[in-house]
């Protein structure tokens, strides 16, 4: 096996998703020159970082983090967008890895019970024919060693893409989008919602509502990146 593996190398060598050029024999998705080029944010290891503290009087939070700044035209924008359109679904493995790392060394994360992820709309889901982050997620879980529970919270409308919509246009358009199919199953846990980036963070707040009617439910934050 290892054998016909080197020799599709030969013939089919992989490329960076980021900078394009051909990619080492210890080096997957991307270059080490480009992962260490990067835009860390360290959100893991710092208390009251730039996410929680936007949050602020909107929802009352145990931690949030983000892997990567979002910044336009960038390579974090680059790799998400790889991921979401055009099915590169190993940039989700390895930022769920990379994130995974992190939780597990800043130690802040400690008590979360298992991840939920926002949910696509089922016409969405059926359409790209998957959530762009459930890699990210399910790698999260494999780290954290707890459950990835993707059948609890649901989308029940959809939306047209809020990208470039101000926020409350955004805020507006994620009101009620959102159901809990079994809160029992969420009494007195502390639970991770992960998204891919966040921006107004209108849909995440738009989660936490519908989440909310569940009896001491505890939730904190994990998304790949972070729009300053």
């Amino acid at each position: 096996m290892k054998i016909l593996k080197d020799m599709f190398a030969v013939f089919f060598p992989e490329v960076c998703l980021c900078c394009k050029e051909y990619l080492g024999t210890n080096e997957s998705v991307i270059c080490l020159t480009c992962r260490h080029d990067l835009p860390i944010t360290n959100f893991s290891f710092e208390e009251n970082n730039l996410i929680e503290k936007s949050f602020y009087g909107r929802i009352p939070l145990e931690k949030a983090t983000s892997l990567f700044y979002f910044f336009k035209k960038g390579n974090v924008q680059h790799l998400i967008h790889e991921l979401k359109y055009n099915k590169q679904q190993q940039v989700g493995t390895l930022i769920g890895d990379w994130l995974g790392e992190q939780l597990i060394e800043s130690e802040r994360f400690t008590t979360v019970d298992c991840i939920i992820p926002v949910p696509l709309h089922s016409k969405k889901l059926k359409k790209r024919g998957y959530n762009q982050v459930t890699t990210f997620g399910e790698s999260l879980a494999k780290n954290l060693k707890i459950p990835y529970c993707e059948d609890i919270l649901i989308r029940v409308s959809s939306t047209n893409t809020q990208t470039k919509k101000m926020r409350f246009e955004r805020w507006k358009n994620v009101q009620e989008l959102f159901h809990v199919q079994n809160n029992f199953a969420l009494e007195n846990k502390h639970i991770l919602l992960i998204d891919d980036v966040i921006t107004t963070g209108a849909t995440l707040e738009a989660c936490y509502e519908a989440l909310n009617k569940t009896k001491n439910l505890k939730i904190s934050i994990a998304c790949m990146a972070y729009t300053k």
